[in-house]
Parts: structure tokens; sequence; C-alpha cells
């Protein structure tokens, strides 16, 4: 392994939707280039890579699997990768060790939810794809589809590839749901017959990025395999007939030349045929056809391939009675589909060496950092290491460096016996044998520098370490180790002594110190990779406990090993003390759930229904003028609160934010944190147009994000503008400012979508109380807060203090602002319907604090009531706290459910059954599509997140298997129901009756549900026919 050019080394993963044949085409090249590891009979039926049972048994991949082959004296690391939406977080880690990419997509089906969600994970990790389509036999026989109307299809769906790929460039969507939703643009697919390809697209099959394959039967080619075989027959040069072989090239066989769509004319123009047509899918046409029909023609068909192209099929199977095993031998020696796919790798896909210089941005972004006191000869190394991963210094000298992006567990009964010089090994001579589990802990690596070698001592560090702060960064950084290195080979692993830069190896010696994820370094000055992106977040969470209690320990144990060895899974402990599991779907969740009672675990485990987070808002909508004004001074529309001891009153006013602010604030929580600590550069901003400089200065990062919530407001007002005229949307506009001036702080945890606005200082000033001002911290650090508004502030502050009547409570209120911030955060942390965080919620807390009378002074009367009432900051915050749950109670409170993005492909004869379960469901659907020349139909549709578990399995119920679905979390959604509704109107009570035989809605079964989980008061009732005494007995 040592001993490889890293020229000749290749990094590669197979990245793809569901079902689209990624493990059947990783059997193909593993039957034709592992050196005997799988016959070419098993091919696409063993599925090598998929090694674990619950793989075979649902036909899904479900781990990244990696295996080494040869082809061309090259070196190619291969990367097979899941395609369910549960296991996209291995995709993220397939694609940060990998330089390159084979996307597939489905001939049939075309493009779907994952091809977005990996094209994506693509451009972001900066790898280099390859497009695959796969499965082009089935237009032939499945289909029926003329070469002519297959062309089409195939050219409609490199258009549509490229135009994903184009959109992300240009930072045009930043989630797969707004692609999916854009879709297509309309009236582009009637004339692709004639698009000339654009230079700037990223896959063009003339260039060799591009193959055409059936994974399944083994054959497949690239358009240069066609060039090289006419170019001889037709007097041209390969290169130019490659050029021709797409795209509206036709050959004119009078004058023996390749001319436009327009040079051909005459009459003979509607039946000229593009040379893709003509030369390649024609062919391949007659022997499909030759083959398959029973006219008696297939021996004659398939004989004149075998004369033509000199194949060597053996004559048992040329005899084989089924024409489609016939078939499958003699198009997999003419086009063996391992070798177009390979020489396409080795041809387009860059070696480390190329490829570390045009990632390094994305895997060692420059950090900014200021120059106080750090030391020049430590930023030379850090600078001497990031130039030595950028160039790829395989050297013996070089700094060694390497990333692990993920640890997973291997049956320790599954290690080599024996080492790389045959020496025996022991196995249980570290942590995996350490008598908590059978199961050893390794990483799965790539090296970008230097030479790791097993038996060395490296340093570990995590996400979070700065090489120039040194001792402040020691917990950040663990020495460890190597103890065994090993080629993986799916299932298996090779022992090796030395993996040099460039190679993805597994690590045994690790599992103690590193949990998801960490970068390995021979030097602490170094910086640390960048974390990884993940498409979806854990939205599944359920609480486990053993079904005997004596078991507690051994769950405990099992939950910790489960979160090292799956990168996606969250373990935490809820409030109430339940072990909460957080997987990213259905499927994942099984799987964790089977892995911890069968290998990490081993108890019987007790799990609870999904728990599934919810919000709380208001009603109304958040541009509208009149909401606003109700936030002005004199507004009689709040609720009032005092302390127990009566020195505080407390009034609180609230309002509602427009949602698109709310969704800015929710989709920045993660930079506003930063911003708000003081340390903004720190973020790597992942989505960049080409050539743009990466934001690093804080001064950048605060303005891109003030422009954001700028134009969230402006965006609802614009939005509204036709149900006011200008003067009042000006109006309303300019008090939107006014608002934004004066955030004192954001909740919950700080960086929440609700927002606590300081009070007016122009209020008048009562004598006998003094008014706690705050201070528009948040506007300060995001740039709403001019200079102006803090003097502002800051003089009202000092007019207060020269108040002889406030004099004495100046420093006292000074400490109370904290406790209303507090108040503020408990509040919108636990909501008054069912505890839930609050959402898009603005309040304005005015909090009163009364001069205190008293004859021994004031300290003595603060003592006495400290000592009856508790502490006046403590009393302070809870009335906050019950103070805002109180205001919302009061206008008209709803609850926001988080809403899925499905996408459903499903037979005609089957959509009204489909129909039918997204009707139980609640669920809305808002696009459906047939896919030409076939009866599938595309389905899209908004489910509710609560109503999302055991869909899939009612689906194929009710399909017969036929139909499937895929969910990707879109949307919060707000239930317009009113939980509390009460007929009041003479209409209503005609309808519902007085209100007593009224049903609970929707919203109010939801909130009831949450609320009897978490142990809080249902009302509910218990008896509901108490005049009446029922025995089993029927008496008349």
């Amino acid at each position: 392994m040592g001993d490889t050019d890293v020229r000749k080394i290749r990094n590669i993963c197979i990245l793809a939707h569901v079902d689209h044949g990624k493990t059947t085409l990783a059997d193909q090249l593993i039957a034709a280039s592992s050196g005997g590891l799988l016959h070419p009979k098993q091919a696409g039926k063993l599925r090598f890579l998929d090694y674990l049972d619950e793989e075979q048994r649902r036909a899904i991949t479900m781990k990244s699997s990696s295996i080494s082959l040869q082809f061309m004296d090259h070196s190619i690391n291969l990367i097979d990768s899941p395609g369910h939406v549960d296991f996209c977080s291995e995709v993220s880690t397939a694609a940060r060790l990998s330089d390159g990419a084979l996307v597939l997509v489905d001939a049939v089906e075309g493009v779907h939810i994952q091809t977005h969600a990996v094209l994506r994970q693509a451009w972001i990790e900066k790898v280099t794809p390859c497009l695959v389509l796969n499965k082009i036999d089935r237009l032939i026989y499945e289909l029926k589809l003329s070469p002519m109307d297959a062309y089409t299809r195939l050219q409609k769906i490199v258009h549509e590839v490229n135009g994903i790929v184009s959109a992300y460039k240009s930072e045009k969507y930043l989630s797969d749901v707004d692609s999916i939703l854009a879709g297509p643009s309309a009236g582009e697919d009637d004339s692709l017959e004639f698009v000339e390809d654009d230079e700037e697209d990223t896959f063009q099959p003339q260039k060799g990025n591009v193959a055409f394959v059936c994974a399944l039967d083994g054959w497949g080619f690239c358009i240069d395999k066609f060039a090289e075989f006419y170019a001889s027959k037709l007097g041209a040069s390969a290169v130019a007939l490659q050029k021709a072989l797409w795209g509206p090239r036709y050959y004119n066989p009078k004058t023996k030349m390749i001319v436009g769509k327009k040079a051909i004319g005459g009459g003979g123009g509607g039946k000229a045929r593009p040379m893709f047509v003509q030369f390649v899918l024609e062919p391949l046409w007659q022997v499909y056809q030759g083959a398959l029909e029973s006219n008696g023609d297939k021996k004659v068909m398939l004989e004149k391939v075998i004369k033509s192209f000199n194949l060597s099929v053996p004559a048992r199977e040329l005899q084989n009675k089924d024409s489609k095993a016939v078939l499958q031998a003699v198009m997999s020696r003419w086009l063996p589909s391992s070798e177009a796919v390979l020489s396409m790798v080795v041809k387009c896909v860059p070696d480390p060496i190329e490829a570390q210089s045009i990632r390094i941005e994305r895997l060692i972004p420059k950090r900014a950092f200021e120059d106080n006191g750090v030391s020049s000869n430590v930023l030379a190394e850090a600078n001497s290491v990031r130039q030595s991963i950028e160039t790829c210094n395989s050297s013996g000298e070089a700094p060694i460096v390497a990333f692990v992006s993920k640890m997973f567990a291997v049956p320790i009964k599954m290690l080599p016996q024996r080492g790389p010089n045959r020496e025996v090994l022991s196995n249980y001579a570290d942590e995996g044998g350490s008598g908590e589990s059978d199961e050893c802990f390794l990483a799965f690596a790539r090296v970008f520098s230097g030479v790791l070698n097993a038996g060395q001592r490296i340093f570990v560090l995590s996400s979070l370490y700065d090489p120039l702060k040194g001792e402040s960064m020691q917990r950040h950084v663990q020495e460890a180790e190597l103890h065994s290195l090993y080629l993986m080979m799916g299932q298996g692993l090779k022992p090796v002594s030395s993996a040099k830069a460039g190679n993805i190896v597994a690590i045994r010696g690790l599992g103690q110190h590193i949990l998801k994820s960490a970068t390995l370094s021979s030097t602490r000055y170094c910086w640390p990779f960048s974390s990884m992106v993940f498409q979806v977040s854990p939205t599944l969470r359920v609480a486990i406990e053993p079904s005997d209690p004596a078991d507690m320990g051994a769950l405990m144990r099992g939950l910790r090993l489960l979160n090292r060895a799956d990168p996606f899974v969250e373990v935490s402990v809820s409030s109430r003390g339940e072990q909460v599991l957080a997987a990213a779907g259905e499927v994942h969740l099984e799987r964790c759930i089977k892995d911890l009672k069968e290998r990490f675990a081993r108890v019987s485990l007790e799990v609870s229904p999904p728990l599934v987070s919810y919000k709380e808002t208001i009603e109304g909508e958040g541009s509208n003028v009149i909401e606003c004004l109700k936030l002005l001074p004199g507004s009689s529309d709040f609720v009032e609160k005092t302390t127990p001891n009566g020195r505080c009153t407390i009034r609180v006013q609230v309002m509602k934010l427009p949602s698109a602010l709310t969704k800015v604030l929710d989709d920045s929580s993660d930079l506003l944190g930063d911003i708000l600590d003081g340390k903004p550069g720190q973020k790597v901003k992942y989505f960049q147009r080409e050539g743009e400089k990466r934001i690093d200065k804080d001064d950048n990062s605060v303005e891109a994000l003030k422009k954001r919530i700028l134009d969230a407001v402006e965006t609802e007002i614009e939005s509204d503008s036709e149900n006011i005229d200008k003067d009042r949307a000006e109006k309303c506009r300019n008090l939107w400012f006014q608002i934004l001036q004066r955030i004192w702080a954001l909740g919950p945890r700080h960086v929440g979508p609700n927002v606590l606005l300081v009070p007016d200082v122009k209020q008048e000033i009562s004598d006998c109380s003094i008014l706690v001002q705050g201070f528009p911290h948040v506007s300060e650090k995001l740039g709403f807060a001019d200079s102006s508004v803090i003097k502002c502030r800051k003089e009202g502050q000092i007019s207060v203090e020269s108040l002889a009547t406030a004099s004495l409570l100046s420093k006292e209120v000074e400490n109370y602002g904290s406790s209303v911030v507090s108040g503020f955060q408990l509040a919108t942390a636990a909501g008054p319907l069912c505890d839930e965080p609050m959402w898009g919620l603005a309040f304005l807390v005015e909090v009163h604090v009364n001069h205190v009378e008293h004859k021994s002074g004031l300290a003595e009367a603060l003592s006495d009531q400290a000592n009856q009432y508790g502490v006046l900051t403590g009393q302070i915050m809870a009335a906050v706290k019950e103070a805002c749950r109180a205001a919302v109670l009061q206008k008209k409170p709803r609850l926001v459910e988080a809403m899925y993005l499905c996408e459903l492909i499903t037979p005609s004869e089957y959509l009204n059954p489909m129909h039918s379960v997204l009707g139980r469901r609640r669920a809305s659907v808002f696009k459906e599509e047939m896919h030409e020349g076939s009866s599938l139909f595309t389905v899209h549709a908004y489910v509710p997140v609560a109503e999302s578990f055991g869909f899939a399995d009612e689906l194929r119920r009710w399909t017969s298997g036929a139909s499937s679905g895929l969910f990707v979390l879109s949307h919060w959604k707000v239930l317009e129901e009113d939980p509390f509704f009460v007929p009041k109107t003479e209409e209503e009570i005609e309808e519902y009756g007085d209100g007593a035989s009224v049903l609970p809605n929707t919203a109010r079964k939801l909130i009831d549900a949450v609320r009897r989980r978490k142990g809080l008061p249902v009302e509910e009732k218990v008896v509901r026919h108490a005049t009446k005494q029922r025995t089993l007995a029927r008496k008349v």
C-alpha cells in the first residue's frame, strides 16, 4: 500500500437515490477488479458490500463501505454509500474522504429527492462528480421506447442534472426542498433535441464524464467507446466523432460529413436522426430486439455481434435456453460496464495531489485571527502543515495529517489474526476487549499528508482545537497510539504496516479517543479539518428503558457504544430523566434499536411512542400594521403581574413576528450564537459562488445576516402591500425598523426565533417607581442600533439616576435586567399550551420597581422581604415568565407542527389507494406528475411529522408494495384550529351544540397527548354519564 504512486490513486464514492443501483454497480466493479473476490456471475445478485443482515433483509444499503480495486495499474478506493434519506449522514462521511463521485440516476425514474441531496453534498465537499445513467435496458424491454424517444429521455435527465448543479453553483437554492419545488423550467423539454450543450455544463457525454450502463447485466459504455469503433469505418478522427456523438449532430451519408440540423435540410430533414441515435442506440436496440423476440433471429444477431468484435463467449452460455442470460453473456463481453466506468474514473476524477489543492479551502479554510502575542513560529508551522495537505506531500519527512470521518464497530472475531508480516496478533490487548463489549471500534479515515505507520503515537484534535491558543486548548487535544492499520475490503480487513497520503484506511486504537470524527496529526500545530455538513437533523426521538430495571447499567453502556458507532444518532437525557434516542427516521431508528438489543446492550428494551416536537405561537400575521401599533407606548393591550412582595409590577405585550423573519432567525441560530458571543468569524460559509472569497471577517458576516433580516421584513411588507396603501406600508416599515433597534435578547437559549424588546425610555417615570430599562445588546451586535440610539438609552439611564426618589434604587435596579432576560428565556422555552418552545413572538416587558418606605432603612426592609418571599430577583424572574405565558394565552394561542416533504412513486393503478393513505394522514398534495413513457407517477405532498410514523408500512400494505416514499423535513406550519374553541355565535351553536358535545379538534388532541406524556394536567371528562348507573345486567 505504501509503494503505490500517489498519481495513480483515485478515491471515489457512489451516490444516488435509493434503489437506483449503487450496490449493483459496485458488484460489477468488484467482480472485474478485485482479484477474484467476487465471481462475475454473482455480481448484481450478491450485493457484496451490503454484508449486514439487516441490509440483506431490507435490500437497502445502511452504511458506507470501502473496498480497494486495481485497474490499469491504478489503485481505486471505492466507497459505496446509502441512498435512503435516513442514512444521509453516511453520504457525508463518504464524500469527505473522496475526491470524486459517481452520481447514479435511474433512466426510467429520473431525478428524485435524494439525487438533489447527493449532488448538493458533492458540491459542498468540492468532489468531482461523474454521471452514470443506469438501467438503460429498461427503456428497451420494459418501456419499449424507440431509440429516438430514449435519446430524448436521456438528454432530459442530463439537462436536469446539469440544471441542479448550476443552480447550486449560483447559490440559487439553499436547500434540497427549494430545488425540488422549483422543478424543471416550463417549456424547456420541447426543444431539448436541438439544444446545444453549454460549455459550462458539469456533465457532458462528449467530454467523457457521462456513462450509460445496465449494472444488473454488467454492460455499459461511454461515448468514446463507439467513437473509436466508428472512426475507422467512417474515416474520421475519434476525437471529432466523440464530440459529434451527442447533441444536434447528424451524419450525411452522401457527403460523409457531420452537419447540424439546418444543414440537413430538404425532404430528408424530418427523418434525420442524431448521430447518438443512429450509431449508438439503434445498434443496441437491434441486438436486444433480436435476442429477446421469439422470431428465430436471436442467433443471427448475436453471432454477428460476436464476430464483429471478436468476442470470446463460451458455447455453453450461448446454448442457454434463457434468452436474457444469453444476451447478458454477449453484452457484458462486448461492452463491459466495469471497464467503461473505471476508465471514466481514471480520466475524469483528479488524483489526490490535484484534488487536495482544489478542496483545501473546504477542508481547512483560512482562519481569521488577531495578532495578540501569537508566536510567529507556531503560525509558520501551522501554515506549513496546511501547505503539506494542499500538495498531498507523501514523503516520510512530511507532517502526518489524517481525517477520521466516522467510527464503526466490527466484532472482534472478524479482525485479522495475523499482521502484515504474518505475525500473530493479540486482538484483546486494547479497548476492544475490555469486557464492555465484543465489538472493536475502527476509525474510517483518509491520510491527507505524510505516511501513517502502525504503532506510532499521534495527536487527536477535535473540531474546536486552535493551535494558536496553546495551553487553553489542552482539553481539545489527546495523544493516542495507533494499534493497527487495515485496508478495507468490504467486510474483510487486510492488515498493512503503513499508508501514504491519498489512501483510505481503517485504524484501530482510537476507540477511546474519538466519539464521531476528528483530525489526526503528528504535530500539535495543525488546524483541525472543518466539520462535515449533514443534510438533515435527527428529528425522530423515542424514550427507551430496559424491561428489567436491573439492566439499566447494560443499557447505559450500550448507548455509549451506539453513540460512538453511529455518526448520526444522538443520545440525551430528558428533563424527566428518560434516556432519549434521536434518529433520522423510522428505518434508522429500527436499526439503532436492533443494534442495541443484539450487539451493544444485549438486553430487552421498552421503546416509547415517538416524541414529536411542536412549537407554540399566536394567531395573526406578523407584518400587519395594526399589530405593529399595539407595541407603541400607551397601548392598553397588555398583561399585568405583580411579584409576591408587591414591589414589582410587570406588564407584558406580545405580537407575532413575520414568518420570513422567524425563519431567518431560526436558520441562523448557529451564526447568531457566534455573533452574540463575539466570534462570528469562526463559522464557515458553505454556500458560496465560484470565485467568491470566503466570508471570514466579522463585519461581513454581521452585514450579511443584517441584510437577510431586513430582506425578510421587506418581503412580508411587500406581500401585504396590495391590502394597504403606500403611506401605511411606509409607516409599518419604519415601525419595524424601530423594533429591530430595540432587541434586548433572543430566546430560547439566547439564539431562538423569539425577541425580547427593551421598553421605551421616553415614558414618564413615576416618583415612587423606576423602570428596568435594559439595553439593546442584540441590536448593537447586529448593527441595527446606531450610536444615536445607544446614546439615547444611556441618557435615559442618567436621567433616571438623577431623580432623588430613584437614587436609592438605581444600583439595585441595574441587577434586575438579567432576571427579566432569564424569565423571558424560561417562558419561550416552555409555552403555556404544552410546555413546548415558543415560535416567532416578540415580547415587550416593562418591569416597574416600587420604592420601599421603611423606618429602619432600605437594607433591613429588603432583608425582611427576602426572608418572607425569597430573593427579589427570583420573584421577578418567575413573574416575567408567568406574565409572558399569560400574554400568549390572551392572544389566541396556536400550535405549530413540523412538516415533511414527502416524495412518492406509484403506478397509476395504485393512485387512489395512495391518496387514501395520504388523506388519513392529514397530508396535502401539491404536485403530481406522470413519467413520460411509463405508468409511474411522482407525487409530492406535505405530511405532518406526527402522522408520518407507520406511513411506509401502511403505504406498502394498501398498494401491495408497488409504492414507495421518502421524507425530508421541510418547514413549520401553524395549525389554524383554535384548541380552546367554544361555540358562541348562533351558527356555531346550531352546528356544534352548546359546547358540551363538541369533540376535541386536532390541535387540542395533539396538545393533550403532549401534556399527558409530560405529566401535565389534562382537562378531560372522567365520568361521562354520571346521572345513570351502568351495570352488566340489562333490566328493562
